[in-house]
Protein backbone atom coordinates (compact mmCIF):
# COMPACT_ATOMS: atom_id res chain seq x y z
CA UNK A 1 0.00 0.00 0.00
CA UNK A 2 1.74 3.41 -1.12
CA UNK A 3 2.04 6.08 1.44
CA UNK A 4 0.46 9.53 -0.11
CA UNK A 5 2.15 13.01 1.30
CA UNK A 6 1.63 16.14 0.75
CA UNK A 7 5.08 17.49 1.35
CA UNK A 8 7.60 15.03 -0.40
CA UNK A 9 10.10 17.79 -1.19
CA UNK A 10 10.67 18.29 2.27
CA UNK A 11 9.15 21.90 2.42
CA UNK A 12 5.76 22.52 1.98
CA UNK A 13 6.09 25.46 0.15
CA UNK A 14 7.86 24.35 -2.85
CA UNK A 15 5.94 20.94 -3.06
CA UNK A 16 2.74 23.41 -3.60
CA UNK A 17 4.45 24.85 -6.30
CA UNK A 18 5.83 22.14 -7.66
CA UNK A 19 1.69 20.09 -7.50
CA UNK A 20 0.59 23.28 -9.08
CA UNK A 21 3.07 23.46 -12.16
CA UNK A 22 -0.10 21.73 -14.16
CA UNK A 23 -2.63 24.26 -13.47
CA UNK A 24 0.21 26.58 -14.71
CA UNK A 25 1.11 24.73 -17.69
CA UNK A 26 -2.51 24.62 -18.66
CA UNK A 27 -3.03 28.44 -18.41
CA UNK A 28 -0.42 29.17 -20.29
CA UNK A 29 -1.15 27.28 -23.18
CA UNK A 30 -4.67 27.73 -23.24
CA UNK A 31 -4.31 31.74 -22.76
CA UNK A 32 -0.40 32.79 -23.67
CA UNK A 33 -0.10 30.09 -26.36
CA UNK A 34 -3.88 29.88 -27.70
CA UNK A 35 -3.69 26.18 -28.18
CA UNK A 36 -6.94 24.49 -28.53
CA UNK A 37 -8.23 22.90 -25.28
CA UNK A 38 -7.16 19.44 -25.70
CA UNK A 39 -4.05 20.42 -26.99
CA UNK A 40 -3.77 22.45 -23.62
CA UNK A 41 -5.11 19.80 -21.58
CA UNK A 42 -2.47 17.16 -23.17
CA UNK A 43 0.69 18.92 -22.65
CA UNK A 44 -0.83 19.54 -18.80
CA UNK A 45 -2.06 15.94 -18.29
CA UNK A 46 1.61 15.06 -19.23
CA UNK A 47 3.26 17.53 -16.87
CA UNK A 48 0.76 16.21 -13.67
CA UNK A 49 1.88 12.78 -14.60
CA UNK A 50 5.66 14.07 -14.55
CA UNK A 51 4.30 15.71 -10.87
CA UNK A 52 2.84 13.38 -9.34
CA UNK A 53 5.35 10.34 -10.40
CA UNK A 54 8.51 12.55 -9.96
CA UNK A 55 7.62 14.83 -7.51
CA UNK A 56 5.10 12.80 -5.39
CA UNK A 57 6.36 9.29 -5.92
CA UNK A 58 2.95 8.08 -6.82
CA UNK A 59 2.98 4.65 -8.08
CA UNK A 60 2.12 3.77 -11.82
CA UNK A 61 -0.62 1.57 -10.52
CA UNK A 62 -2.01 4.19 -8.62
CA UNK A 63 -1.48 7.02 -11.34
CA UNK A 64 -3.59 4.22 -13.94
CA UNK A 65 -6.29 3.77 -11.40
CA UNK A 66 -7.15 7.10 -11.15
CA UNK A 67 -6.88 8.20 -14.47
CA UNK A 68 -9.11 5.79 -15.24
CA UNK A 69 -11.69 6.88 -12.60
CA UNK A 70 -11.42 10.07 -13.97
CA UNK A 71 -12.03 9.12 -17.44
CA UNK A 72 -15.24 7.10 -16.37
CA UNK A 73 -16.49 9.87 -14.40
CA UNK A 74 -16.51 11.93 -17.80
CA UNK A 75 -18.27 9.66 -19.29
CA UNK A 76 -20.91 8.35 -16.64
CA UNK A 77 -22.20 10.91 -15.40
CA UNK A 78 -21.03 13.65 -16.97
CA UNK A 79 -20.75 13.58 -20.66
CA UNK A 80 -24.21 11.58 -20.46
CA UNK A 81 -25.77 14.89 -18.92
CA UNK A 82 -24.21 16.83 -21.35
CA UNK A 83 -25.36 15.23 -24.01
CA UNK A 84 -28.50 14.45 -23.10
CA UNK A 85 -29.13 18.39 -22.16
CA UNK A 86 -27.88 19.15 -25.43
CA UNK A 87 -30.29 16.88 -26.87
CA UNK A 88 -32.91 18.35 -25.55
CA UNK A 89 -32.40 21.52 -26.36
CA UNK A 90 -32.05 20.56 -30.09
CA UNK A 91 -35.53 19.09 -29.93
CA UNK A 92 -37.20 22.27 -28.92
CA UNK A 93 -35.39 23.78 -32.04
CA UNK A 94 -35.96 21.39 -34.62
CA UNK A 95 -39.95 21.15 -33.28
CA UNK A 96 -39.94 24.94 -33.79
CA UNK A 97 -41.18 25.53 -30.23
CA UNK A 98 -37.95 27.26 -29.55
CA UNK A 99 -39.10 29.94 -31.84
CA UNK A 100 -42.02 30.34 -29.50
CA UNK A 101 -39.86 30.70 -26.35
CA UNK A 102 -37.55 33.70 -28.12
CA UNK A 103 -40.86 35.16 -29.00
CA UNK A 104 -42.07 34.90 -25.78
CA UNK A 105 -38.80 35.93 -23.88
CA UNK A 106 -39.01 39.19 -26.66
CA UNK A 107 -42.51 39.93 -25.23
CA UNK A 108 -41.25 40.67 -22.52
CA UNK A 109 -38.62 42.87 -23.19
CA UNK A 110 -36.60 43.66 -26.22
CA UNK A 111 -34.46 44.94 -24.81
CA UNK A 112 -31.37 42.15 -24.84
CA UNK A 113 -30.24 43.22 -21.14
CA UNK A 114 -33.23 42.71 -19.53
CA UNK A 115 -33.27 38.79 -21.72
CA UNK A 116 -29.83 38.28 -19.99
CA UNK A 117 -31.34 38.61 -16.46
CA UNK A 118 -34.02 36.63 -17.56
CA UNK A 119 -32.40 33.78 -19.12
CA UNK A 120 -28.79 33.61 -17.93
CA UNK A 121 -29.45 34.45 -14.20
CA UNK A 122 -33.41 33.48 -13.63
CA UNK A 123 -33.37 30.80 -15.93
CA UNK A 124 -29.94 29.62 -15.45
CA UNK A 125 -30.47 29.53 -11.66
CA UNK A 126 -33.28 27.61 -12.26
CA UNK A 127 -32.16 24.87 -14.17
CA UNK A 128 -29.03 24.84 -11.90
CA UNK A 129 -31.14 24.14 -8.95
CA UNK A 130 -33.02 21.07 -11.29
CA UNK A 131 -29.80 19.75 -12.66
CA UNK A 132 -26.57 21.44 -12.13
CA UNK A 133 -23.45 19.54 -13.54
CA UNK A 134 -23.18 22.15 -16.72
CA UNK A 135 -26.94 22.11 -17.68
CA UNK A 136 -27.76 26.21 -17.49
CA UNK A 137 -24.51 26.91 -19.05
CA UNK A 138 -25.17 24.79 -22.01
CA UNK A 139 -28.85 25.67 -22.23
CA UNK A 140 -28.51 29.51 -21.65
CA UNK A 141 -25.67 29.89 -23.49
CA UNK A 142 -26.98 28.38 -26.83
CA UNK A 143 -30.28 30.35 -26.16
CA UNK A 144 -28.29 33.65 -26.21
CA UNK A 145 -27.05 32.70 -29.43
CA UNK A 146 -30.32 32.00 -31.00
CA UNK A 147 -31.79 35.75 -29.89
CA UNK A 148 -28.67 37.30 -31.92
CA UNK A 149 -25.36 37.59 -29.02
CA UNK A 150 -21.72 36.40 -30.19
CA UNK A 151 -21.02 33.26 -29.03
CA UNK A 152 -17.74 33.96 -26.94
CA UNK A 153 -20.56 36.81 -25.35
CA UNK A 154 -22.95 34.32 -25.07
CA UNK A 155 -20.70 31.65 -23.20
CA UNK A 156 -18.79 34.29 -20.68
CA UNK A 157 -22.10 35.84 -19.82
CA UNK A 158 -23.75 32.77 -18.81
CA UNK A 159 -20.63 31.66 -17.16
CA UNK A 160 -20.14 34.60 -14.98
CA UNK A 161 -24.19 34.65 -14.02
CA UNK A 162 -23.69 31.25 -13.02
CA UNK A 163 -22.02 32.08 -10.34
CA UNK A 164 -24.91 33.36 -8.13
CA UNK A 165 -26.31 29.81 -8.26
CA UNK A 166 -23.41 27.20 -8.92
CA UNK A 167 -22.99 26.51 -4.76
CA UNK A 168 -26.69 25.22 -4.62
CA UNK A 169 -27.08 23.39 -8.10
CA UNK A 170 -28.86 19.65 -8.24
CA UNK A 171 -31.29 20.37 -5.46
CA UNK A 172 -28.59 21.29 -3.12
CA UNK A 173 -25.94 18.79 -3.27
CA UNK A 174 -22.76 20.80 -2.80
CA UNK A 175 -23.44 22.04 0.54
CA UNK A 176 -25.21 18.79 1.56
CA UNK A 177 -21.87 17.35 0.89
CA UNK A 178 -20.00 19.63 2.32
CA UNK A 179 -21.99 19.23 5.84
CA UNK A 180 -21.46 15.53 5.56
CA UNK A 181 -17.92 15.95 4.89
CA UNK A 182 -17.26 18.41 7.36
CA UNK A 183 -19.43 16.85 10.09
CA UNK A 184 -21.28 20.31 10.29
CA UNK A 185 -25.22 20.68 10.64
CA UNK A 186 -26.78 21.32 6.68
CA UNK A 187 -28.46 24.12 8.01
CA UNK A 188 -25.37 26.04 9.95
CA UNK A 189 -23.54 25.39 6.69
CA UNK A 190 -26.58 26.90 4.67
CA UNK A 191 -26.74 29.57 6.61
CA UNK A 192 -23.29 30.64 6.79
CA UNK A 193 -23.56 30.63 3.20
CA UNK A 194 -26.36 33.38 3.65
CA UNK A 195 -23.49 35.62 4.88
CA UNK A 196 -20.78 34.73 2.75
CA UNK A 197 -22.23 34.47 -0.75
CA UNK A 198 -25.64 36.22 -0.97
CA UNK A 199 -23.54 39.77 -0.96
CA UNK A 200 -21.89 38.71 -4.17
CA UNK A 201 -25.16 37.23 -5.32
CA UNK A 202 -26.71 40.59 -5.15
CA UNK A 203 -24.29 41.99 -7.30
CA UNK A 204 -24.35 39.92 -10.36
CA UNK A 205 -27.05 41.18 -11.97
CA UNK A 206 -25.80 44.74 -12.03
CA UNK A 207 -22.52 43.07 -13.05
CA UNK A 208 -24.16 41.33 -16.00
CA UNK A 209 -25.22 45.00 -17.17
CA UNK A 210 -22.36 46.27 -16.97
CA UNK A 211 -20.73 43.85 -19.23
CA UNK A 212 -23.27 44.26 -21.35
CA UNK A 213 -23.72 48.45 -21.48
CA UNK A 214 -21.68 49.47 -19.26
CA UNK A 215 -22.45 52.82 -16.49
CA UNK A 216 -24.92 53.58 -18.84
CA UNK A 217 -26.86 50.30 -18.92
CA UNK A 218 -27.55 50.64 -15.19
CA UNK A 219 -28.84 53.83 -15.30
CA UNK A 220 -31.69 52.24 -17.82
CA UNK A 221 -32.52 49.06 -16.13
CA UNK A 222 -32.46 49.84 -12.84
CA UNK A 223 -35.74 49.03 -12.01
CA UNK A 224 -35.43 45.89 -13.90
CA UNK A 225 -31.88 45.04 -12.15
CA UNK A 226 -32.80 46.34 -8.74
CA UNK A 227 -35.98 44.23 -8.66
CA UNK A 228 -34.36 41.01 -9.35
CA UNK A 229 -31.61 41.20 -7.21
CA UNK A 230 -34.10 41.91 -4.39
CA UNK A 231 -36.35 39.63 -5.14
CA UNK A 232 -33.53 36.86 -6.34
CA UNK A 233 -31.64 37.33 -3.54
CA UNK A 234 -34.01 37.72 -0.59
CA UNK A 235 -35.97 34.14 -1.87
CA UNK A 236 -32.61 32.51 -2.18
CA UNK A 237 -31.67 33.89 1.25
CA UNK A 238 -34.39 32.95 2.74
CA UNK A 239 -34.95 29.35 1.50
CA UNK A 240 -31.60 28.82 2.66
CA UNK A 241 -31.87 30.26 5.95
CA UNK A 242 -35.05 28.61 7.12
CA UNK A 243 -35.28 25.72 4.83
CA UNK A 244 -32.14 24.60 3.81
CA UNK A 245 -29.93 24.28 0.46
CA UNK A 246 -32.69 22.35 -1.45
CA UNK A 247 -34.80 24.53 -3.07
CA UNK A 248 -32.62 27.53 -3.20
CA UNK A 249 -32.08 27.91 -6.96
CA UNK A 250 -35.40 26.60 -8.14
CA UNK A 251 -37.19 29.05 -6.05
CA UNK A 252 -35.46 31.71 -6.19
CA UNK A 253 -34.94 31.13 -9.92
CA UNK A 254 -39.10 31.08 -10.46
CA UNK A 255 -39.31 34.45 -8.53
CA UNK A 256 -37.11 36.03 -10.65
CA UNK A 257 -38.41 35.43 -13.82
CA UNK A 258 -42.07 36.27 -12.60
CA UNK A 259 -40.92 39.27 -11.23
CA UNK A 260 -39.27 40.25 -14.39
CA UNK A 261 -42.36 39.54 -16.20
CA UNK A 262 -44.89 41.01 -13.86
CA UNK A 263 -42.59 44.19 -14.08
CA UNK A 264 -42.45 43.88 -18.09
CA UNK A 265 -45.97 44.42 -18.33
CA UNK A 266 -45.84 47.82 -16.71
CA UNK A 267 -42.15 49.20 -17.01
CA UNK A 268 -40.06 48.96 -20.38
CA UNK A 269 -36.39 51.09 -20.69
CA UNK A 270 -36.66 54.70 -22.68
CA UNK A 271 -33.66 52.78 -24.79
CA UNK A 272 -34.22 49.51 -26.37
CA UNK A 273 -30.63 47.80 -26.45
CA UNK A 274 -29.92 45.64 -28.53
CA UNK A 275 -26.26 43.54 -29.30
CA UNK A 276 -24.62 44.53 -32.73
CA UNK A 277 -26.32 41.95 -35.85
CA UNK A 278 -28.81 40.95 -33.19
CA UNK A 279 -32.04 40.08 -35.32
CA UNK A 280 -35.29 42.07 -33.93
CA UNK A 281 -37.88 40.10 -32.22
CA UNK A 282 -40.26 39.13 -33.99
CA UNK A 283 -43.81 41.33 -33.20
CA UNK A 284 -46.64 38.95 -32.89
CA UNK A 285 -49.18 37.58 -30.84
CA UNK A 286 -48.88 34.14 -28.59
CA UNK A 287 -51.23 32.88 -26.68
CA UNK A 288 -50.66 31.56 -22.97
CA UNK A 289 -51.27 27.71 -24.21
CA UNK A 290 -48.48 27.91 -27.00
CA UNK A 291 -45.98 29.39 -24.93
CA UNK A 292 -46.79 26.59 -22.18
CA UNK A 293 -46.28 24.53 -24.58
CA UNK A 294 -42.87 26.01 -25.82
CA UNK A 295 -41.38 26.02 -22.51
CA UNK A 296 -42.50 22.05 -21.57
CA UNK A 297 -39.76 20.61 -22.29
CA UNK A 298 -38.15 22.39 -19.32
CA UNK A 299 -41.37 22.16 -17.41
CA UNK A 300 -40.69 18.10 -17.64
CA UNK A 301 -37.30 18.30 -17.23
CA UNK A 302 -37.21 19.86 -13.78
CA UNK A 303 -40.30 17.95 -13.01
CA UNK A 304 -38.47 14.29 -13.54
CA UNK A 305 -34.93 15.69 -11.96
CA UNK A 306 -37.15 16.59 -8.87
CA UNK A 307 -38.31 13.26 -8.85
CA UNK A 308 -35.01 11.62 -9.24
CA UNK A 309 -33.75 13.63 -6.25
CA UNK A 310 -36.32 12.79 -3.62
CA UNK A 311 -35.33 10.53 -0.68
CA UNK A 312 -37.67 8.10 -1.24
CA UNK A 313 -36.53 7.42 -4.87
CA UNK A 314 -32.75 7.92 -3.98
CA UNK A 315 -33.00 5.22 -1.47
CA UNK A 316 -34.63 2.74 -3.58
CA UNK A 317 -30.93 2.42 -5.29
CA UNK A 318 -28.50 2.95 -2.21
CA UNK A 319 -26.06 0.32 -0.26
CA UNK A 320 -29.38 -1.90 0.82
CA UNK A 321 -31.83 -0.43 -0.96
CA UNK A 322 -34.73 -3.22 -3.18
CA UNK A 323 -33.00 -1.87 -6.29
CA UNK A 324 -29.07 -1.23 -5.02
CA UNK A 325 -27.92 -3.74 -7.64
CA UNK A 326 -28.89 -1.70 -10.12
CA UNK A 327 -26.27 1.10 -9.28
CA UNK A 328 -23.37 -0.99 -8.64
CA UNK A 329 -19.86 0.95 -7.29
CA UNK A 330 -17.13 -0.55 -8.77
CA UNK A 331 -13.40 -0.56 -7.37
CA UNK A 332 -10.35 0.50 -9.07
CA UNK A 333 -7.36 -1.49 -9.30
CA UNK A 334 -4.36 0.23 -8.10
CA UNK A 335 -6.49 2.94 -6.13
CA UNK A 336 -9.14 1.78 -4.27
CA UNK A 337 -7.94 0.33 -0.93
CA UNK A 338 -4.20 1.02 -2.35
CA UNK A 339 -3.28 4.34 -0.72
CA UNK A 340 -3.47 5.35 2.52
CA UNK A 341 -3.99 8.94 3.50
CA UNK A 342 -1.43 11.27 5.77
CA UNK A 343 -4.55 11.03 8.19
CA UNK A 344 -4.50 7.09 8.29
CA UNK A 345 -7.23 6.95 6.01
CA UNK A 346 -7.38 4.25 3.01
CA UNK A 347 -8.71 5.78 -0.07
CA UNK A 348 -12.13 3.77 -0.97
CA UNK A 349 -12.74 6.08 -4.34
CA UNK A 350 -14.64 4.04 -6.41
CA UNK A 351 -16.63 4.78 -9.63
CA UNK A 352 -20.56 4.51 -9.52
CA UNK A 353 -22.22 2.90 -12.48
CA UNK A 354 -26.07 4.49 -12.63
CA UNK A 355 -27.89 3.81 -15.54
CA UNK A 356 -31.42 3.96 -14.33
CA UNK A 357 -31.32 7.01 -11.19
CA UNK A 358 -28.50 8.73 -13.02
CA UNK A 359 -29.65 12.65 -13.17
CA UNK A 360 -28.73 12.01 -17.24
CA UNK A 361 -31.80 9.26 -17.20
CA UNK A 362 -33.85 11.93 -15.97
CA UNK A 363 -33.78 14.27 -18.73
CA UNK A 364 -33.30 11.30 -21.17
CA UNK A 365 -36.95 10.81 -20.02
CA UNK A 366 -37.48 14.20 -20.30
CA UNK A 367 -35.96 13.58 -23.92
CA UNK A 368 -38.59 11.44 -24.34
CA UNK A 369 -41.51 12.58 -23.06
CA UNK A 370 -41.34 15.64 -24.98
CA UNK A 371 -40.87 13.89 -27.75
CA UNK A 372 -43.69 12.10 -27.54
CA UNK A 373 -46.04 15.06 -26.90
CA UNK A 374 -44.78 17.23 -29.65
CA UNK A 375 -46.77 16.08 -32.92
CA UNK A 376 -44.55 18.43 -35.12
CA UNK A 377 -41.13 15.47 -34.29
CA UNK A 378 -40.76 12.20 -36.24
CA UNK A 379 -38.35 9.63 -35.47
CA UNK A 380 -35.62 10.51 -37.73
CA UNK A 381 -35.85 14.42 -35.64
CA UNK A 382 -35.21 12.30 -32.41
CA UNK A 383 -32.11 10.63 -34.27
CA UNK A 384 -30.74 13.27 -36.39
CA UNK A 385 -30.43 15.88 -33.31
CA UNK A 386 -28.85 13.39 -31.37
CA UNK A 387 -25.91 12.71 -33.85
CA UNK A 388 -25.57 16.34 -34.50
CA UNK A 389 -25.12 16.90 -30.48
CA UNK A 390 -22.79 14.01 -30.15
CA UNK A 391 -21.12 15.54 -33.49
CA UNK A 392 -20.57 19.48 -32.25
CA UNK A 393 -19.59 17.96 -28.45
CA UNK A 394 -17.18 15.34 -28.99
CA UNK A 395 -14.11 18.14 -28.21
CA UNK A 396 -15.59 19.11 -25.61
CA UNK A 397 -16.14 15.66 -24.17
CA UNK A 398 -13.13 14.79 -25.04
CA UNK A 399 -10.97 17.83 -23.09
CA UNK A 400 -13.57 17.14 -19.80
CA UNK A 401 -11.75 13.47 -19.72
CA UNK A 402 -8.28 14.55 -20.01
CA UNK A 403 -8.59 17.28 -17.57
CA UNK A 404 -10.96 14.93 -15.33
CA UNK A 405 -8.27 11.97 -15.90
CA UNK A 406 -5.94 14.67 -14.69
CA UNK A 407 -7.63 15.85 -11.33
CA UNK A 408 -8.18 12.27 -10.58
CA UNK A 409 -4.41 12.09 -10.58
CA UNK A 410 -3.63 15.34 -8.68
CA UNK A 411 -5.83 14.39 -5.91
CA UNK A 412 -4.74 11.16 -5.28
CA UNK A 413 -1.25 12.26 -5.87
CA UNK A 414 -1.63 14.11 -2.44
CA UNK A 415 -0.92 17.48 -5.08
CA UNK A 416 -4.33 19.01 -4.58
CA UNK A 417 -3.55 18.92 -0.75
CA UNK A 418 -0.63 19.74 -0.94
CA UNK A 419 -1.85 22.89 -2.48
CA UNK A 420 -4.31 23.32 0.39
CA UNK A 421 -2.28 22.66 2.69
CA UNK A 422 0.33 25.43 2.42
CA UNK A 423 -2.12 27.95 1.75
CA UNK A 424 -3.93 26.79 5.37
CA UNK A 425 0.29 27.20 6.81
CA UNK A 426 -0.61 31.33 6.65
CA UNK A 427 -2.53 31.12 10.01
CA UNK A 428 -4.53 33.87 10.90
CA UNK A 429 -4.42 35.64 7.60
CA UNK A 430 -5.65 32.20 6.32
CA UNK A 431 -10.30 33.07 5.86
CA UNK A 432 -8.46 35.45 3.20
CA UNK A 433 -7.02 32.85 1.28
CA UNK A 434 -10.12 29.64 1.73
CA UNK A 435 -11.98 31.14 -1.22
CA UNK A 436 -8.89 30.31 -3.01
CA UNK A 437 -8.67 26.80 -1.90
CA UNK A 438 -12.30 26.49 -3.43
CA UNK A 439 -11.61 28.33 -6.56
CA UNK A 440 -8.33 25.40 -6.87
CA UNK A 441 -10.96 22.77 -6.09
CA UNK A 442 -13.38 23.85 -8.97
CA UNK A 443 -10.76 24.32 -11.26
CA UNK A 444 -8.93 21.07 -10.95
CA UNK A 445 -12.49 18.77 -10.96
CA UNK A 446 -14.69 21.30 -12.69
CA UNK A 447 -17.66 20.69 -9.69
CA UNK A 448 -17.88 22.38 -6.21
CA UNK A 449 -19.27 19.17 -5.07
CA UNK A 450 -15.81 17.46 -5.70
CA UNK A 451 -14.38 20.59 -4.19
CA UNK A 452 -16.62 20.31 -0.79
CA UNK A 453 -15.54 16.51 -0.57
CA UNK A 454 -11.57 17.12 -1.47
CA UNK A 455 -11.13 20.29 1.07
CA UNK A 456 -13.89 21.26 3.30
CA UNK A 457 -12.43 18.81 6.07
CA UNK A 458 -9.26 20.80 5.62
CA UNK A 459 -11.03 23.69 6.40
CA UNK A 460 -12.62 22.77 9.73
CA UNK A 461 -9.71 21.17 10.63
CA UNK A 462 -7.98 24.77 10.27
CA UNK A 463 -10.66 26.81 11.66
CA UNK A 464 -10.48 24.62 14.78
CA UNK A 465 -6.76 25.42 14.81
CA UNK A 466 -7.43 29.38 14.35
CA UNK A 467 -10.71 29.37 16.71
CA UNK A 468 -12.79 30.39 13.87
CA UNK A 469 -16.36 29.30 12.67
CA UNK A 470 -16.13 26.39 10.68
CA UNK A 471 -19.09 26.44 8.73
CA UNK A 472 -17.47 29.99 7.95
CA UNK A 473 -14.34 28.86 6.24
CA UNK A 474 -16.50 25.65 4.79
CA UNK A 475 -19.02 28.36 2.99
CA UNK A 476 -15.74 30.24 2.00
CA UNK A 477 -14.31 26.90 0.19
CA UNK A 478 -18.22 26.90 -1.55
CA UNK A 479 -18.09 30.18 -2.34
CA UNK A 480 -14.57 30.26 -3.96
CA UNK A 481 -15.77 27.29 -5.99
CA UNK A 482 -18.56 29.35 -7.52
CA UNK A 483 -15.72 31.62 -8.67
CA UNK A 484 -13.94 29.24 -10.19
CA UNK A 485 -16.87 28.04 -12.40
CA UNK A 486 -16.28 30.66 -14.42
CA UNK A 487 -13.74 29.44 -15.85
CA UNK A 488 -13.02 25.62 -14.70
CA UNK A 489 -11.88 24.02 -17.86
CA UNK A 490 -15.02 22.04 -17.69
CA UNK A 491 -17.34 24.27 -17.39
CA UNK A 492 -15.31 26.25 -20.76
CA UNK A 493 -15.81 22.83 -22.61
CA UNK A 494 -19.48 22.51 -21.97
CA UNK A 495 -20.42 26.63 -23.04
CA UNK A 496 -17.68 26.25 -26.02
CA UNK A 497 -19.23 22.88 -27.11
CA UNK A 498 -23.21 24.48 -26.34
CA UNK A 499 -22.19 27.65 -29.06
CA UNK A 500 -20.50 25.92 -31.78
CA UNK A 501 -16.95 27.07 -30.52
CA UNK A 502 -15.61 23.30 -29.79
CA UNK A 503 -11.59 24.02 -30.33
CA UNK A 504 -11.79 27.55 -29.29
CA UNK A 505 -11.87 27.35 -25.59
CA UNK A 506 -9.32 29.66 -25.18
CA UNK A 507 -11.24 32.20 -26.53
CA UNK A 508 -13.81 32.06 -24.06
CA UNK A 509 -11.51 31.83 -21.18
CA UNK A 510 -9.72 35.09 -22.03
CA UNK A 511 -12.97 36.56 -22.01
CA UNK A 512 -13.86 35.30 -18.83
CA UNK A 513 -10.72 34.80 -16.47
CA UNK A 514 -10.83 38.46 -15.08
CA UNK A 515 -14.37 38.23 -13.99
CA UNK A 516 -13.47 34.85 -12.21
CA UNK A 517 -10.18 36.65 -10.63
CA UNK A 518 -12.33 39.64 -9.55
CA UNK A 519 -14.74 37.89 -8.11
CA UNK A 520 -12.71 35.38 -6.60
CA UNK A 521 -10.45 38.95 -4.80
CA UNK A 522 -14.05 39.93 -3.80
CA UNK A 523 -14.94 37.22 -1.81
CA UNK A 524 -11.72 36.95 -0.02
CA UNK A 525 -12.19 39.93 0.97
CA UNK A 526 -15.54 39.54 2.34
CA UNK A 527 -13.98 36.56 4.20
CA UNK A 528 -11.82 37.67 5.88
CA UNK A 529 -13.66 40.55 6.91
CA UNK A 530 -16.64 38.33 8.16
CA UNK A 531 -14.40 36.39 10.62
CA UNK A 532 -13.51 39.19 12.04
CA UNK A 533 -16.37 40.76 12.39
CA UNK A 534 -17.80 37.13 13.60
CA UNK A 535 -14.97 36.77 15.78
CA UNK A 536 -15.78 40.38 17.76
Amino acid sequence: MWMQTTDPLGSLVVSALVAAIPIVVFLVALVGLRLSGIRAGLIALVAQIAVAALGFGMPVSAMAGAGLLGLLTALWPIAYIIVMAVWLYKLAVASGRFDVIRSSIGGISRDQRIQVLLISFSFGAFLEGAAGFGVPIAICAALLVQLGFRPVKAAMISLVANAGAGAYGAIGIPVIVGAQVSGLEVHELSRALVLVLQPLTLLIPFLLVVILDGLRGLRETWPATLLLTVVFSGVQAGVLWFLGPELADLSSGLAGMVALFLLGRIWQPRRIHREPGAPEPEERRIGLGEVVAAWSPFYILTAVILVWSLPPFKALFAAGGPLAALAPVLPMPGLTGSILTPSGDVVTAAWSFTPINATGTAILLAVLVSFWTTPQLRAADLVGTLRATIRELWPALVLIAIILVLANIANHSGGSASMGAALAAVGPLFPVLAPIIGWIGVFLTGSVVNNNTLFAPLQVATAERLAVDPALLVGANTAGGTAAKVISPQSIAIAAGAVGLAGRESEILRASIWYSVGILAFLCAWSGLLSIVLAA
